[in-house]
């Protein structure tokens, strides 16, 4: 697929660390249109607790879409309690077969605090093979900079942080208004 066909795709930075027990998805505030920076400090990572059962999800993208397949994925845990990875890979295989669901633009990296996903339109759910992932514009400069410090004494949040603050410097798209959420498990 071209770039030019989900432009949404391009404007923000996500990642998502697992260390020590815990594990941290953190995004960017910047909302972009084209060239132009519409607003600074919008919530791209949210905690979602259906059922009881709390999962933390960040996303990439339309926000629309995002909001979207964020729902899904809230009733999907709703019919499987405890089950992030069935949820996932259900709603990613109705992303993939839905025709209205085809035409979402947005990636999700989501975590109960055991596992971290993410999940796509292409009807992927990838693990991280590292515990770090990124998605979105500066995702590659935040994955780099994440795997370089994994082997440190810094905490997954710091690992975060610091992460998205080298991804901030180097991605127009992307700036240092960060949302954290941490989970355990």
């Amino acid at each position: 697929m071209a770039d030019d066909q989900f432009p949404g795709w391009h404007g923000t930075t996500i990642i998502g660390v697992k260390k020590g027990g815990e594990v941290v998805i953190a995004g960017d505030g910047q909302v972009s249109f084209g060239q132009t920076v519409i607003k600074g400090s919008a919530r791209k990572v949210r905690r979602l607790s259906p059922g009881g059962f709390d999962v933390v999800a960040g996303f990439a993208g339309s926000t629309a879409d995002a909001f979207t397949l964020l729902e899904r994925l809230e009733s999907k845990l709703e019919a499987t309690p405890g089950q992030l990875a069935r949820a996932s890979v259900e709603l990613a295989k109705d992303w993939r077969t839905d025709k209205y669901l085809q035409k979402l633009e947005a990636m999700l990296i989501v975590t109960d605090g055991a596992d971290i996903f993410v999940i796509t339109g292409a009807g992927d759910v990838l693990e991280p093979e590292h515990d770090v992932t990124a998605i979105g514009s500066g995702g590659n400069y935040a994955l780099a900079a994440a795997r370089a410090m994994m082997d440190t004494d810094h905490s997954a949040e710091e690992i975060a942080r610091r992460a998205m603050a080298i991804a901030a410097d180097i991605c127009v798209y992307t700036n240092g208004n960060l949302t954290v959420e941490k989970i355990s498990k």
